[in-house]
Order: C-alpha cells, then sequence, then structure tokens
C-alpha cells in the first residue's frame, strides 16, 4: 500500500477550510447571531484546524483564535442548565446535543495538542464537553441512527475525560446490534444518515474501542454503495426512509470514508469511488480536521479500479434492482412501506416512483402510476419478483370495503361506537364488527432491464378506473412526438416520444395490449398525478417537478412501454 502523501489532496483540503474560516478570522468579534449550535462547533473546530495546519493560510493566526473563542462564549450562551443545546424543533435533545458535543470534543484534541498556545480555547471546549456529560450520559434518542452518533459523542469524552460509565454507557447501545442488513443498508436506508452520522460515528467507535466489527460493517455499507451511485454523481436514495427519498443527494460527503478504506485496505474500487466523490472539487471544510484527525486521510490512495460495466444488483431487502451499461443506467424499486403501513409517515419509504432511467444528459427521473381506485394514491408496489436475471415483477393489491349494518349484538342504543380508522377513512362507526363488502384492485408491473433501457408491462385490473402513467424528465431537454398540455405537461398517445439533451436522449413507446385506447389531451380528468388522500386531506403533495408527460386511459387495461437510450458512441 502506498505510503507518500497525497499533496494536491492536502492543498484542496486546507483550500477548502480557509474559505470558510477566512472570513471569520476577518471578523474575529462579529458575533454569530442566527448561528445554531451545531454550525458554531463547526466553525470552531474549523478554525482550531486552520490555525494547526502548515498550509493553511491561518496557520499560527492569532485571529483565528480570537474568532474560535467568539463562538465558543456564542455556544457557551445557548447551552441549558441540563448542558444540551438550545435551538431546533427537538428540545432537550440529547442526540442532536451529540452532534455539537462531537465536534465539541475533536476540537478539543486538536486543541490540547496544540499546547499553552491555545489554552484558553482548549479551557472553554472543557468547560462546554463537562456540562453536556451527564445529560448525554443518561439521555435517549428517537431515530436509529441517534444511537451511534450519541455514542460516538460519548466514545469521545471517553477518550479526552476518561470515565469508565461512558463506556458503558456506549456498551448498552451497542448491546442492540448495528442495525445493517444483509445486503449492507441500515435500517434508515439513507444516503444521508449513512454517510454523515452512521459511518462516521462506527468508524470513530471501532478507532476508541478496538471493535473490528464496526469496521467491517462500515465497508459493507461503501460496498453496497458502490451500486447505488448513479451516473450523475449522486447516490440513488428512492429506497431511502428519511427525508432524502425525495432528493438528490450527492457523492461528496462520503469521500472521507472511501478514502481512509481505500488507504487502509487498498481496495480500488473504494478508491474509484473517493475520486469520483471529489471528481468536482474539495469543498468541505470539515475534511482539514479529520484528516489532523486521522493523517491516514492524507496519504496517496490505491490505483483506482476500473468502472466495470455492463453490471447488476439486486437488493431484496429494499427491493431495488439497478443496471448499468455503457448507455443507460436503470434503477427499478418495488420496497415501499406504505403498502403494509397504510399511511405516509415520516420514517417511512413513501416514494412512490417505481423507475429511474438515465442516458448521459438525458434523464428520466421518475415513472410513476396513478389509479383512482378510493383515492388511495399511487402505484406503491407490496412485492418485488425476480422472474430472472434484470426481470422483475411488482405487484401491488389494494382492497378496501363498503360496511353493512351492524348486528344486533354490536349496536349501542346511544349511538356512541368507536372511532376507528379502516386503512383510508376514520369515524365513529366501529368498522371492525361490521360485516363487509370488499373491492379489490391489483396493478403488477413487469419490468425487463435491458442494456439500452427497459421494456415494461403494466397491467391494471379489477373495476373500471382512471389512471395516468407519468414519466418526469429532468429539466434541460425537448420533447419530440407528445402533445403539449401545459404548466410543463405532454400528453402520449400512440407514440414514439423522444426526449433530446444535446446528443443523448430517452425514446418512449407504447402499445395497447389489452383496454380502451389511450386518453387523448383533451382528458385533463385522467392526465394527471393523484397523491392520494394522506397529502391532499392536508393540502400537501409529494408530485414531482420537470417535464411531465402523461399517458392515461381506463382500466382494467394492460400496456408495454419501451424505454429506449440512445447516446452517441465512445470516441477512441
Amino acid at each position: 500500500m502506498p505510503t507518500t502523501l497525497d499533496h494536491e489532496f492536502v492543498r484542496s483540503v486546507a483550500r477548502a477550510a480557509d474559505r470558510s474560516a477566512a472570513a471569520l478570522a476577518a471578523g474575529p468579534d462579529e458575533e454569530p447571531a442566527g448561528v445554531a449550535h451545531r454550525g458554531l462547533a463547526r466553525r470552531v473546530k474549523t478554525l482550531v484546524a486552520a490555525y494547526r495546519f502548515p498550509d493553511s493560510a491561518l496557520h499560527g493566526s492569532r485571529q483565528a483564535v480570537a474568532a474560535a473563542m467568539t463562538h465558543l462564549r456564542a455556544l457557551r450562551a445557548v447551552q441549558t442548565p441540563s448542558g444540551l443545546f438550545a435551538g431546533g424543533d427537538n428540545v432537550q435533545s440529547p442526540p442532536d446535543s451529540a452532534f455539537t458535543v462531537n465536534d465539541v470534543c475533536d476540537a478539543y484534541v486538536l486543541a490540547a495538542d496544540a499546547g499553552p498556545e491555545l489554552g484558553e480555547v482548549t479551557a472553554a471546549l472543557a468547560e462546554i464537553a463537562g456540562a453536556a456529560t451527564a445529560s448525554l450520559l443518561t439521555g435517549g434518542v428517537h431515530t436509529p441512527n441517534h444511537r451511534w452518533e450519541l455514542s460516538a459523542a460519548l466514545a469521545r469524552l471517553h477518550r479526552s475525560f476518561p470515565d469508565d460509565r461512558l463506556l458503558d454507557r456506549v456498551e448498552e447501545w451497542l448491546a442492540e446490534g448495528v442495525d445493517i442488513d444483509a445486503e449492507g443498508l441500515y435500517s434508515e436506508r439513507s444516503a444521508v444518515y449513512a454517510s454523515l452520522v452512521t459511518n462516521p460515528s462506527l468508524l470513530l467507535l471501532a478507532e476508541v474501542l478496538g471493535r473490528t466489527d464496526l469496521l467491517d460493517a462500515v465497508e459493507r455499507n461503501l460496498a453496497t454503495t458502490l451500486d447505488l451511485i448513479r451516473p450523475d454523481g449522486t447516490v440513488e436514495t428512492v429506497h431511502s426512509r428519511r427525508q432524502d427519498q425525495r432528493l438528490s443527494f450527492p457523492l461528496w460527503p462520503y469521500l472521507p470514508h472511501y478514502r481512509l478504506l481505500a488507504i487502509r485496505t487498498g481496495r480500488g474500487d473504494f478508491a474509484r469511488a473517493a475520486r469520483l466523490a471529489a471528481a468536482d472539487g474539495i469543498d468541505d471544510p470539515d475534511l482539514l480536521a479529520q484528516t489532523l484527525l486521522t493523517p491516514d486521510l492524507c496519504r496517496a490512495l490505491p490505483a483506482p479500479d476500473a468502472e466495470k460495466l455492463p453490471r447488476d444488483r439486486y437488493l431484496p431487502t429494499a427491493r431495488l434492482a439497478a443496471h448499468a451499461s455503457a448507455t443507460a443506467h436503470t434503477v427499478v424499486y418495488g420496497g415501499s412501506d406504505v403498502p403494509e403501513h397504510r399511511r405516509i409517515r415520516s420514517g417511512l419509504a413513501c416514494n412512490p416512483t417505481f423507475l429511474r432511467l438515465f442516458a448521459g444528459a438525458a434523464v428520466l427521473d421518475a415513472v410513476r402510476l396513478s389509479r383512482g381506485f378510493f383515492d388511495l394514491g399511487p402505484f406503491r408496489a407490496a412485492d418485488m419478483e425476480q422472474l430472472a436475471d434484470n426481470r422483475y415483477r411488482l405487484t401491488e393489491a389494494l382492497t378496501t370495503a363498503y360496511y353493512q349494518p351492524l348486528p344486533k349484538d354490536r349496536r349501542r342504543d346511544d349511538g356512541a361506537y368507536r372511532l376507528v380508522d379502516e386503512g383510508r377513512f376514520s369515524a365513529a362507526m366501529a368498522f371492525p364488527d361490521r360485516p363487509q363488502d370488499e373491492v379489490s384492485h391489483t396493478t403488477r408491473v413487469e419490468v425487463d432491464l435491458r442494456e439500452d433501457g427497459a421494456d415494461l408491462r403494466i397491467d391494471i385490473s379489477g373495476p373500471p378506473v382512471p389512471w395516468a402513467l407519468e414519466l418526469t424528465f429532468r429539466p434541460g431537454g425537448v420533447t419530440e412526438g407528445a402533445v403539449p398540455i401545459g404548466d410543463g405537461r405532454w400528453c402520449l398517445t400512440t407514440g414514439p416520444m423522444t426526449y433530446r439533451v444535446g446528443d443523448d436522449e430517452i425514446r418512449v413507446e407504447v402499445g395497447v395490449e389489452a383496454g380502451e385506447p389511450l386518453a387523448g389531451p383533451d382528458r385533463s380528468d385522467v392526465l394527471r398525478y393523484d397523491p392520494g388522500q394522506d397529502y391532499t386531506v392536508v393540502g400537501g403533495t409529494d408530485a414531482t417537478t420537470g417535464n411531465r408527460v402523461y399517458l392515461g386511459g381506463l382500466g382494467p387495461q394492460t400496456l408495454t412501454a419501451a424505454l429506449r437510450a440512445r447516446r452517441p458512441a465512445p470516441t477512441v
């Protein structure tokens, strides 16, 4: 493994920190109004790192020290008598305070190693950390990743201020087991929380506790994430159970983890991911402190592996499949939590997108299917079955009911029956006690992934209901072959249509195997996305934005859709 330093990486890291810290040092006495406690601690950490780092423009700067003290006074001012920090929607939150204490403890290590010249900073950091210790030692959490962030804070406190009670509490949290599944995904399935919370916390815990099993968990997660990196340099999030399930999340937060493990293990695939994460430059000011705390990050990367194409991956625990070739990168998803829990909720995977397709600059961001069935919302597969290599079937069967009169022995003279949620509606009608007349509706989508895209076969069965297939293309392209219907929307009937960005294009051609002809552009009542009553009852939506192409009709119906990516041949 290489032992030489990566001087360009070191310089880039220093420049990123300086861009953030220089402005703070230029006004060292300026009060940081409106900055939350986590931001205050991160700024202190960056200022101390810049002061310590020989390649930083602020190396040895007294103004950097003064600015750090200004921010530390502001941080101490928002620390409540409990030692937890005020601010944010999570009131008196041990895990939210743990994020801040983690930075405080790292800054303490950096400042203490500098000796007497940073003595005032070191003392202020120790005071803040000490005031928070008791509450973090006994405090609770409310999300899966909080356990590891809080444990990392306790481990950092022990690292600088040894106390066996802190380690005992860490062991109590870790005894629950790290929530990583057989495919290497954490239970929240979130790129945001894996990269910014869980992986860095487990790496710290592995170092402090000597726990190689925690290091192994991080390596497994990073290995799985390799197959979730999209051609635009982002990480797939459609399967997430957190806020990022509707966002495009960049790869750069994974940079220090891919880089560190590539250097320590020699893995060329991780080295390639680290280079890709830094391809647009390094702009994370926190990396400087990380390199000081973990000097291995400054070593040269091993030779990166070349990208292997074609490749495919199916993650049955998340019901997510990806197929990548030189022409197309296609994702199929059938892992929503909504069919089982029958509700939209923070912490559940709710995104109804079931397919994405990348063809260079031409991107089909989302394929969704609405059905007008009791306002229960768009198609979200309850089951995903692998039929063969790169062939999948997604299925959702919806059942609701009309209710008969109550049996005699369940009637009440006062008419005061239980308020019950029957899955789509709540009422004081004691629904479980009533005979039911069920109405069912089933949607099946078969997807055949190809080197140049995908073939879909969509079967909608049950009573006659309107349906609409929505294809949302990333803005910036030209739509041809579909009829404009206003507001960035088009209608597709017999096709074909193309969406072109430069020399890259996605072609869509549809056909009806059974059922009525497709709806024309005058059917605005059909050609629309319906988020379902869980959103509309509160005036909300989870609708996409972009160039949206619709085709629709009245079920029962069976249709096919061929999605083809076309890109110019690579030049030699």
